[in-house]
This record gives structure tokens, sequence and C-alpha cells, in this order.
């Protein structure tokens, strides 16, 4: 047991750090949810016209009505220009039912 022989510590560095002050910074991120389905108008059918047949016949098929053939002529004004005039082999496109 003899003097002299204690540790020198003089040179340690000691530190206490604490990881609360090293939070990550999220304060510039920015949210968002999409959809990977595609963002359409309500689903479109389509029906080919057929000898005899009118808008008001093919309407009442699909919306009960007759009274809706509108909808129908209005769908295809691309391609009609006189709702009496629809030709067999032509397809229509029949826009859903809102009701």
């Amino acid at each position: 047991m003899g003097t002299g022989n204690k540790p020198d510590f003089s040179n340690v560095q000691g530190g206490v750090r604490s990881t609360e002050a090293e939070r990550p910074d999220f304060s510039n991120v920015q949210g968002g949810v999409r959809s990977t389905e595609e963002m359409v108008d309500p689903p479109v059918q389509t029906y080919t016209v057929e000898k005899g047949d009118t808008l008001s016949a093919i309407a009442k098929q699909f919306y009960g009505k007759a009274s809706a053939w509108p909808r129908i002529f209005e769908a295809n004004r691309d391609q009609l220009d006189d709702p009496d005039r629809i030709k067999p082999g032509q397809v229509l496109k029949i826009p859903a039912d809102p009701a």
C-alpha cells in the first residue's frame, strides 16, 4: 500500500447527453393520402344498338323509365346528332343511374 499508485483520472472527460434533445425533426413533413384507385366518374356501361332500338327503349332497359333517354343522348353527343337517328352497331355509353 504505497502512495502515488492511485489511478490518474485528470485527463478523463465525462459527459452526459440526453437523447431527449436529439429527437428527429419532423416539422417540415407534409402528410397526404392518395388512393391507388383512379378517380373516375361513376362506371359507364356500354350498349350496342340493335335493329329497332330507340333511345327510349334503351333507357327503359337500363333505368326502368323511357323518359330517361336524354341522359344517354347527352353522354353520346360525340357520335349522336339526332336522338331519333341511332344505328345498329353503334356502341353507346350508358351513364350510371344517379338514383
